[in-house]
């Protein structure tokens, strides 16, 4: 089954996933889970509710071509760069090619002469979203809609930006006479700070909770936490020790050591996974010390019957 869209970005041979899930341009990764969720509820043939088996083959269809594919270019941290970085090249050329630009929807056309950009584009886009998967068939419908909605956002965001810049030059320190300072006189140059901005791990909230489940003796919703985190950040070295702990906890020391050893894997020092670590080597030196303790009692109960309980074979045959 082929989904084709001729409205909005997309008629520019751009597939706008923020479009498909219903989320703004801006929006987070958390974000962006929590409405894939709810769009997978109503869709996957798990939980579809849907009567008849047409309508349940066709939720599967647009659950696997768009929403799927959309979710995973908008969550894994590199492709929603590169995603963000084509938008922004799109703005750019929304504003040159703004005359050949089409636009059926009402909320489009209205954002187009929106004096509160930012408000009234989430706001429109919201009430759009709320029942983009209600009918399916008018999804495509209501995609459309949206990305027709984030094409005007992007054109009068760049709009915006163009109409704002302007050329920056160095402040220049300069005596009451008017001459500038030497350097290292008087007053001190003026130096630009570089602000970091430090970056999250989207899956640091999962592993907040994990973590808390763990000191509270939960450790099958530790787990739940842990297998979600894991499909955002495969190769996180915290994830995979939270989940060791966690199976653990519920005596599964297979699952745990694989993940452990993952673990291991990417961070050697990771603090959980060693503590895991720890905690299986304890457990093996119990069974082996327990091993050893009950083949010696084995072996010297054999011994105490051969010397003390045992009957002699040549005293038996001069009684006979």
């Amino acid at each position: 089954m082929a989904f084709n869209i001729e409205r909005g970005l997309f008629k520019l041979e751009f597939t706008d996933h923020h479009a498909v899930l219903g989320v703004p341009l801006d929006a987070a990764p958390n974000d962006i889970r929590k409405r894939y969720l709810k769009i997978s509820r109503r869709l996957h043939p798990d939980s579809c509710t849907a009567e008849s088996e047409p309508v349940k083959q066709q939720a599967s269809q647009l659950f696997a071509k768009l929403v799927n594919p959309a979710y995973e270019h908008l969550f894994g941290e590199q492709s929603r760069a590169e995603h963000n970085a084509l938008l922004s090249r799109m703005g750019k050329r929304l504003v040159q090619e703004q005359n050949k630009i089409e636009i059926h929807s009402e909320a489009a056309k209205k954002l187009s002469k929106s004096g509160n950009l930012d408000v009234e584009y989430k706001t429109a886009l919201q009430s759009l979203a709320e029942k983009e998967y209600e009918a399916l068939d008018r999804v495509l419908e209501q995609i459309a809609e949206i990305s027709e909605l984030n094409l005007i956002y992007l054109l009068r965001k760049a709009t915006l930006g163009q109409s704002t810049k302007a050329p920056q030059t160095p402040p220049k320190s300069t005596t009451a006479a008017g001459t500038a300072n030497p350097p290292g006189k008087g007053t001190a140059p003026v130096t630009e700070k570089k602000i970091e901005k430090q970056e999250t791990s989207p899956t640091e909230t999962y592993c907040r909770r994990a973590a808390d489940y763990l000191d509270k003796n939960y450790p099958a919703k530790a787990l739940l936490e842990m297998k979600d985190a894991l499909k955002m950040e495969p190769n996180n070295s915290r994830c995979h020790a939270l989940l060791a702990m966690a199976y653990w906890k519920q005596d599964q020391g297979t699952m745990a050591k694989i993940h452990m050893n993952q673990a291991l894997k990417f961070n050697p020092q990771e603090p959980t996974a060693l503590e895991v670590k720890k905690l299986m080597e304890k457990l093996a030196e119990k069974s082996a010390s327990a091993a050893k303790k009950k083949e010696a009692e084995k072996n010297s109960g054999g011994l105490f019957r051969l010397f003390r309980g045992g009957k002699n074979p040549e005293k038996k045959e001069k009684k006979k």
